[in-house]
């Protein structure tokens, strides 16, 4: 089937015939799932985007909504048979469809490519003759569709820009006149339209009507805006005048998006807003990977630099939020670097190092990925203070703290970097960042066993956060105060288990909306395994849970407590060992915990190798937010199983 959005939404069977979609809720179910671009949304979310104000029974009208809309895309479905194409996955929804059968999917890669492969101009020309209209036009009154209409909206006015400038620089374009004038009448802000629009005149033997173009663009730029022309006009003034032919159709110190790459950054507002949480997390991570891409295109490498290692937002986990768009950053700082060598400067590098070292999380790591992201955050702490400049080495001390999980028990080791990070913070007024080192410093005594200190760093986090106004402090400090519940609840005369779980859900409520997928998903039930193993329980097993990442290390236990020792056995053997990161002794010691029950001394002779340098840990609590108690219980379980000659004195 296809979808198509850019304009009111609406379906296509494979055989050209419409779906029907039924009511206006219906349309919006699918054009949300279609903006998530494939991934899960949650119930919840899909609850709260849909109503303002939820009604009594709004997850039952969702569910009858998705049946509906099932059985519109999929008319020759059995009752019985799973949907391929609107998918129930985890505690939520998604679309499966190629991107190429989603017009706003197909625009968007037609605009990426056309941006690395000029050649692709032609497809990009189609890709915008086939917008109808405002992208989701007939879903009103919804914020994430307007947040959505808004970027398309941007990604379009780059597209148009960008085919543009492309058919001038072939030698095409006089065409164009008719098509830019329009453009720059409707948005008369954006400097570099005005640009293509004088080139268009100029290219269809118009001189006086291009350097009248460029008269108009100054006279509105400093009257409206009060801005003078950047560079990129000034010069296209120039050559005009001179009878040259004009090469450049804007300022290389302008993005597509008509934003100044400057002291009015796009990058320092992505900054601020991550700051935020929530959907303005999410958006900023957006808006600087373009602001990197635009910098990338004016090919300015000292520019580049800068936008890059601009964005240096505290980092606390170290599990990507948005693992291809890490990607993608580091690609780009590590192609910054080798542009600007050796030589480059000391600033600009230990910022584009510090970024590959915080962006490069261990968790989605493999070894080589690793050892070379260590050295990165390295290089950048010794060039950091070659320069005396505590910003940047605030920073680099962030890529260290990151890439400090490289075995289990180094809590220790990790303590000391928030100490530095905290010591610096305060030294020199950096608030964020002595944020950041309290809550480093609360997950290495969260390890260690010490509550009252976590707890002390905890409090301490709080009080800052209340004066930076960072409510995602008081987020994760929550979590911590109800991993010290669950903890406590193994004690005699303690909290029961079942105030230790309503604890986890309160703090399970607050993280869901925090715009944090990779701290979020998976921990709530994580959570509650620890939980459980606090109090000699099974797993809870419920088909409901997601256990996100940490599925393959849990699916033995669950598969156990479901009396299914060689299915268990089998999903044991197929584990891979556990990612280096925050969960990494907890995967260990379920791994050891597994081992000891199906008698796998193989299996627990690996945990136990593993896990010994950990011995004085608190399994999990190096998140500072869960624990599954002391790494020596599971330690010594693995020890046993696995025979004499593996144990240590």
């Amino acid at each position: 089937m296809r979808i198509d959005a850019l304009g009111a939404v609406r379906a296509f069977h494979d055989d050209g015939s419409p779906v029907v979609l039924g009511g206006p809720r219906h349309r919006e179910v699918l054009a949300r799932l279609v903006a998530a671009e494939g991934r899960m949304v949650t119930t919840d979310t899909l609850v709260d985007d849909l109503w303002a104000d939820p009604p009594a029974r709004a997850v039952g009208a969702l569910r009858t909504f998705v049946a509906a809309l099932r059985r519109a895309v999929e008319p020759g479905r059995p009752p019985r048979d799973p949907s391929r194409v609107l998918v129930t996955e985890g505690p939520g929804y998604a679309l499966r469809l190629p991107r190429e059968d989603v017009d706003v999917h197909r625009f968007e890669d037609t605009l990426a490519r056309t941006r690395h492969s000029p050649d692709a101009v032609t497809a990009l020309g189609s890709a915008l003759a086939a917008w109808r209209g405002p992208a989701y036009a007939d879903v009103t009154g919804s914020v994430w569709a307007e947040r959505e209409r808004a970027r398309l909206e941007e990604l379009r006015l780059e597209g148009v820009e960008l085919r543009a400038r492309i058919l001038l620089d072939s030698g095409e374009g006089a065409a164009l006149v008719a098509e830019l004038g329009a453009h720059v009448a409707e948005h008369p802000w954006r400097e570099p339209a005005w640009g293509l629009l004088a080139r268009a005149l100029h290219r269809a033997g118009r001189r006086a009507d291009a350097l009248a173009t460029l008269r108009r663009a100054r006279a509105m730029l400093v009257g409206q805006l009060g801005l003078d022309p950047g560079a990129g006009l000034r010069r296209l003034e120039t050559d005009i005048l001179n009878g040259h032919e004009p090469l450049e159709a804007a300022p290389a110190s302008w993005t597509g998006h008509g934003v100044r790459l400057g002291p009015r950054t796009t990058v320092d507002l992505a900054r601020t807003l991550a700051l935020a949480g929530g959907e303005a997390l999410v958006h900023s991570r957006r808006d600087r990977l373009a602001a990197v891409r635009a910098a990338e295109r004016t090919g300015d490498l000292a520019l580049t630099a800068r936008i890059i290692g601009a964005y240096d937002v505290p980092a606390i986990w170290s599990r990507a939020d948005d693992p291809e768009q890490s990607r993608a950053v580091v690609a780009a700082a590590e192609r910054t670097l080798a542009a600007l060598g050796p030589d480059g400067p000391a600033v600009l590098v230990a910022r584009l190092l510090a970024t590959v070292a915080v962006e490069s999380r261990s968790a989605d790591l493999s070894l080589p990925e690793l050892e070379r992201a260590q050295q990165a955050a390295r290089r950048a702490g010794t060039l950091a203070r070659e320069q005396a400049d505590p910003a940047v080495l605030a920073f680099a001390l962030n890529g260290v703290f990151l890439q400090s999980f490289t075995r289990p028990g180094l809590a220790p080791v990790r303590d000391g970097t928030g100490a530095e990070i905290l010591a610096l913070a305060t030294r020199h007024g950096l608030p964020d960042f002595a944020v950041l080192g309290r809550l480093v410093r609360l997950q290495s005594a969260s390890a260690l066993g010490d509550l009252e200190a976590a707890a002390s760093h905890a409090d301490a986090a709080e009080q800052l956060a209340a004066t930076t106004e960072a409510p995602l402090v008081p987020v994760l400090t929550r979590w911590f105060r109800a991993r010290v519940t669950a903890a406590r609840s193994a004690e005699p005369g303690g909290p029961t288990a079942a105030e230790a779980a309503a604890h986890y859900r309160a703090a399970e409520d607050a993280l869901r909306t925090a715009g944090m997928p990779g701290l979020h998903r998976g921990l709530f039930p994580l959570a509650l395994l620890g939980l459980r193993l606090l109090h000699d329980r099974p797993p809870p097993t419920g088909p409901h849970l997601d256990w996100g990442p940490y599925g393959p290390w849990v699916r033995p236990l669950v598969l156990l407590a479901r009396d299914r020792s060689e299915e268990a056995r089998a999903a044991l053997a197929a584990a891979p060992e556990p990612p280096r990161d925050h969960m990494q002794e907890a995967l260990w010691c379920l791994t050891a915990h597994a081992a000891a029950r199906l008698g796998e001394r193989g299996t627990a002779a690996r945990a136990a190798a593993a896990l010994r340098g950990a011995r004085a840990e608190d399994a999990g609590a190096a998140s500072g937010m869960l624990t599954l108690g002391p790494v020596a219980r599971y330690l010594a379980e693995a020890e046993a199983c696995a025979g004499p000659h593996t144990s240590t004195p």
